[in-house]
């Protein structure tokens, strides 16, 4: 439960120091006086969103910091150790400040955690319940979410959503492949052909620089066998040819090294040049040896580098990627070959989750009928304590032509709140304090499987009063066995059947508007009941008329609907005395 909430400079809120009691807690004042502004602050700690506009004029931070009782409870223990928090003494401080730029930061048990981390340890604390949210009556998804949580069905309803995201992952990779193997049929001719035509021309990388080069020697054949008959004459043909003026060398060459020794070093590059000579003479008498006019040889050449131009054109620029193309057109066709395979296998794959969610949402759907029946009875029976004694309640579980990720049916709850009229949607029937009464008597029946332990109610009182807003404060406080709640109300008949009743009062310091906050109880608490009431506080008939109320709210026992709700879900409520004493502590500056 929640023990102690602190406030510094949030809004008009200076400092306060708000203690709460186990049971029903009520927080009273003027409009305006800043009862919202807790609910707010309270919202803080359960991850709603932040803003600058939170701080407190001329202050450089807001600071809010609620201290939880847990009672070993297993959910938020479990929470806290995912984040390797320890809660010692069964007490969690949960904190947020808000900075006047609109940062924000938080802490857990002291230890710094993001806004998300508070917030999912924060709601397992804390259910905020604000004087608009009977209008989520009119939400199927809530509608359908309070179902399943008071049928104990919340982990079929998960493992429906589940099952339904594998069958609509399998209906997918159906239409994926099937997509594929239909694409690729259309496309088989072409990729038959593009396979073919790539590798019947048995393409080889670096086979276009070959053929333009034995082009370039058929095409001028003529020319480079006269070329080479040239340079064999130049060389060893006739008397006046490189040869023979070599041998006349080659005696001026002896007669120089007769007479002058120095000369001896000539030799050896007459040589080289002798030599070079003779091996040119007889490379160019074999290169003479392979020159051949073929004009069919040439034709073929060309044929063959035309069409390795026109393959490599049609599939990427180059011989590479032509073959690459060829290989990815076989790869796709042979896919075609298991394609009705692997569509064989998916079709069973899908058949077999068709069939799981098929038989997980049968059993939601009878968890459903079972506790929608036990929902209507034990809303029904509790309609009369708050005022609606001729009201009717049902939940109606229309099926759907197929199966949905939340189940199989659309859940509706449907009320006939006068005598002599038929039962329609609740959202088409109940006016705006009728609303708010049967979302109470939803709660109220729902506390008995809320593992949430405090429970937050900002002004759901809207739209009553007079006899009706007794049956809600007693409500209210039945409620308050199991959980604590914590009610902010402008009704004297509600504040009167609080076990812990705190005042909020607007004031100003140093010029500047502030709240405070007092626990009040015996006299203080007749007068703040007499001045709710709308009398003078200090006339006898108004505090006569408030002692009334509170001696009216001194036992409500359990009421049948809310005793049948307990043992309809297997004793999963806890019931808890409510305190009927408060302490004297007063607000704290």
């Amino acid at each position: 439960m929640l023990a102690q909430l602190r406030i510094k400079n949030v809004a008009i809120i200076e400092s306060v120091a708000l203690p709460l009691a186990p049971g029903l807690n009520v927080l009273s004042g003027e409009t305006g006086a800043g009862k919202s502004i807790i609910v707010g602050a309270l919202g803080l700690l359960v991850g709603e969103r932040a803003s600058s506009d939170d701080v407190r004029t001329g202050s450089d931070k807001a600071t809010v910091e609620g201290e939880f009782h847990i009672d070993d409870s297993a959910d938020v223990l479990r929470a806290l150790d995912a984040h390797g928090i320890e809660a010692e003494g069964g007490i969690v401080v949960l904190k947020r400040e808000v900075a006047a730029s609109g940062r924000t930061r938080a802490w857990v048990n002291g230890t710094p955690v993001t806004a998300g981390v508070l917030a999912s340890i924060g709601r397992l604390l804390v259910n905020i319940h604000g004087q608009h949210d009977a209008q989520s009556l009119l939400d199927e998804t809530s509608q359908r979410e309070m179902l399943d949580q008071f049928a104990l069905a919340a982990d079929a309803a998960s493992n429906v959503a589940e099952l339904h995201a594998a069958t609509q992952e399998s209906r997918a990779a159906l239409e994926r492949r099937i997509a594929r193997r239909d694409d690729a049929q259309r496309r088989a001719d072409y990729l038959g052909h593009v396979a073919d035509e790539v590798e019947n021309a048995a393409l080889r990388p670096g086979e276009e620089d070959v053929l333009a080069s034995e082009a370039a020697r058929l095409t001028h054949a003529e020319e480079l066998t006269a070329l080479t008959r040239e340079v064999g004459a130049a060389l060893d043909d006739g008397d006046d040819t490189i040869s023979p003026r070599l041998g006349h060398l080659q005696r001026a060459l002896g007669a120089l090294q007769r007479i002058d020794s120095a000369t001896e070093r000539l030799q050896g590059l007459y040589d080289a040049a002798f030599y070079a000579v003779d091996e040119l003479a007889r490379e160019v008498a074999a290169y003479a040896g392979t020159i051949e006019h073929d004009p069919a040889r040439l034709a073929s050449v060309e044929q063959r580098r035309e069409l390795i131009y026109r393959l490599s054109a049609k599939h990427g620029g180059s011989v590479a990627k032509a073959v690459e193309a060829g290989r990815a057109a076989r790869t796709e066709l042979d896919a075609l070959d298991s394609a009705a395979f692997d569509v064989a296998a998916l079709e069973s794959a899908l058949a077999a989750a068709d069939s799981e969610l098929e038989a997980g949402a049968a059993k939601l759907t009878e968890k459903r009928r079972v506790g929608g029946a036990r929902l209507a009875k034990a809303v029904e029976r509790l309609l009369p304590e708050l005022g609606m004694p001729d009201g009717r309640f049902s939940v109606s579980l229309r099926p759907r032509d197929a199966v949905g990720a939340s189940g199989a049916e659309d859940i509706e709850y449907r009320v006939a709140l006068n005598v002599g009229h038929d039962e329609r949607p609740i959202a088409r029937i109940a006016s705006g304090g009728e609303l708010a009464r049967v979302m109470l008597a939803l709660k109220t029946i729902l506390a008995g499987v809320d593992r949430v332990p405090t429970l937050i109610f900002d002004e759901v009182d809207a739209g009553i009063g007079g006899a009706v807003a007794l049956m809600v404060g007693d409500a209210m406080r039945r409620v308050g066995e199991r959980h604590q709640v914590f009610a902010i109300t402008h009704l004297a008949q509600i504040a009167s059947r609080a076990a812990h009743h705190v005042v909020v009062r607007k004031g100003a310091r140093g010029g500047v508007t502030s709240a405070d906050i007092a626990v009040v109880e015996g006299d203080a608490r007749i007068e703040e009941l007499a001045r709710m009431l709308g009398g003078d506080p200090s006339s006898e008939v108004s505090r006569a008329h408030a002692s009334e109320l509170l001696a009216g709210g001194s036992a409500v026992p359990l009421g049948e609907a809310e005793t049948a709700a307990v043992e309809s879900t297997g004793g999963a409520g806890r019931r808890r005395k409510g305190s009927s004493t408060t302490g004297s502590a007063r607000r704290r500056g």
